[in-house]
């Protein structure tokens, strides 16, 4: 059987893992070996990021209804539960956007989810 030789397919490839790594200090962007090790941690780094970011920014609407709420004389808890039984279907994300934008409309769900919880 005929030898292979695949030195433009590894070329190709190590050129394809060395293009990724550029930009990153010392020898991770020059050598093949050490470049293809932070390759592949940054792409698990950035898929486990991709997973905790929706973590974080739910956990900052959350803080941020929080801190309207109190405002309003009401906790966070409270004010969701008095939202579940008036069939409120807002999502955090808008509740947070609306204690930011307009405190007003945001005080009158809460004045809806108070009504609600007597």
């Amino acid at each position: 059987m005929a030898r292979v030789k695949g030195s433009v397919q590894t070329r190709a490839r190590r050129k394809k893992i060395l293009r990724q790594a550029s930009g990153y200090f010392g020898s991770k962007h020059l050598l093949f070996r050490t470049a293809h090790e932070q390759v592949m941690h940054s792409h698990r780094y950035a898929y486990i990021d991709r997973k905790k970011l929706k973590r974080d920014m739910r956990k900052l609407w959350i803080r941020r209804i929080n801190a309207a709420c109190r405002i309003n004389d009401i906790s966070y808890s409270r004010f969701m539960n008095g939202l579940k039984i008036a069939n409120v279907n807002i999502n955090r994300k808008m509740l947070s956007e609306l204690a930011i934008q307009d405190a007003a409309s945001f005080a009158q769900l809460v004045a809806v989810a108070k009504q609600n919880l007597k």
